[in-house]
């Protein structure tokens, strides 16, 4: 199992650079917002990893556009999977298998209405399960604002845990 894992954080990891400080985050600038990287470098990589206020995120570039979210699922484990679920760009947790939309970080399952005569599972949202972080480029550099922590989201039990120091903490 362990071995399976690590295998799993090298493949995830392994054309990721990550960005941190002294401070536990990437470069705050006077805005409030966090410098994450190039443009052009987050392009040819498809992802980054980076830690805002010394919380681990993901930015994905995927069809044109550019996301951010927490670096784990919403039960644990990060997810690096990205797979077209009913027209939306989503992550799928190697493991749990859960589906979390890019765009909203809504949680999503297939489901069947057993009142229906002929019951055909339809895809439906569980709710946002996963922080959104909200960008910002400019001149071909990407930003990211702190989270507003007076909303909760599931995934916020797991990347406070692993902001002080879980086991599966990135870089331990």
């Amino acid at each position: 199992f362990i071995s399976d894992f690590l295998i799993f954080l090298y493949v995830c990891f392994k054309d990721v650079d990550l960005h941190s400080s002294s401070t536990g985050g990437a470069e705050m600038e006077p805005d409030g917002l966090v410098f994450i990287g190039k443009e052009e470098d987050i392009k040819k990589s498809q992802r980054i990893t980076a830690k805002v206020d010394g919380r681990e995120i993901v930015v994905f570039y995927h069809e044109g556009k550019f996301h951010a979210l927490d670096s784990r699922c919403y039960r644990k484990i990060f997810a690096c999977v990205i797979s077209d679920i009913d027209g939306q760009a989503c992550i799928v947790c190697p493991w749990h298998k859960f589906k979390i939309t890019l765009e909203t970080g809504e949680g999503l399952y297939e489901g069947i209405n057993p009142l229906e005569p002929s019951p055909t599972p339809k895809w439906q949202s569980k709710g946002v399960k996963q922080r959104i972080h909200n960008l910002t480029i400019d001149n071909g550099n990407v930003y990211v604002s702190p989270p507003d922590l007076s909303v909760s989201f599931d995934s916020d039990y797991y990347a406070e845990k692993y902001k002080t120091g879980g086991e599966l903490a990135i870089g331990k």
